[in-house]
């Protein structure tokens, strides 16, 4: 059966991926220190929250020459639902280890509020408005820019077959804490990071997530004699 150049080269990339994927190895380089900020009475306003949303990140990825401005849409809503998710579950996670204090509010219940609220619809809130209306203390917002789809099935199915993108990720991320009785933001996290082929959002979220729950006002303190 006769194939066009393209189809075989996606096949192509597809056996040599599958050879290979076992001994791929997944490196996150940070290029320099990540930017932390805490307000003077950080430590003072996250100490009275006790239940916290993550509001869905508002995500980008680079234009590339020859793809669907549409798909590019669809997939920074997939890649928000993804950091949202992972967000969710590294802090559940340290929750349950007893490493911050605060209770975080699932994203399935987060997400059905900010739906009927028309939130997705262009419907922008204020954070003290956000808190009130999600039934919580604090939120954290965030941004995620991004060089190359995050997934790699997004960046086959948008790029890989011509190489629209390269093999690194750079994301550059900026993430708040803001204080829903306040209306102030008490934190805020700024970094870059590069991520190889094969990165995911969940490798991306812990190499943040260690950095930044260093300084993060939620954490549990640790005395040491």
């Amino acid at each position: 059966m006769k194939r066009f150049p393209l189809f075989n080269l996606f096949l192509s990339q597809l056996y040599n991926m599958r050879k290979i994927a076992p001994f791929i190895i997944v490196l996150l380089t940070s290029f320099g220190c990540a930017k932390i900020y805490n307000s003077p009475d950080a430590q003072q306003r996250a100490s009275d929250h006790k239940v916290i949303a993550i509001i869905p990140p508002k995500v980008s990825i680079a234009a590339a020459r020859k793809v669907d401005p549409q798909a590019i849409i669809q997939q920074q809503k997939t890649e928000s639902v993804n950091f949202q998710q992972e967000m969710y579950s590294w802090l559940l996670k340290r929750k349950q280890q007893n490493k911050i204090f605060v209770n975080i509010q699932d994203v399935q219940t987060t997400n059905v509020k900010l739906e009927r609220l028309g939130y997705f619809d262009n419907n922008p809130l204020t954070p003290e408005e956000l808190c009130e209306k999600l039934g919580v203390d604090g939120i954290i917002t965030s941004n995620y820019a991004l060089s190359k789809p995050m997934s790699d099935g997004a960046a086959v199915a948008l790029g890989l077959l011509v190489g629209f993108w390269g093999a690194t990720n750079q994301t550059t991320v900026v993430m708040e804490i803001h204080d829903g009785q306040t209306q102030k933001m008490i934190w805020n996290y700024n970094h870059k990071v590069s991520g190889s082929l094969g990165s995911t959002p969940a490798r991306l979220i812990d190499n943040l997530m260690r950095s930044a729950s260093n300084k993060m006002p939620y954490t549990i303190r640790t005395s040491t004699i």
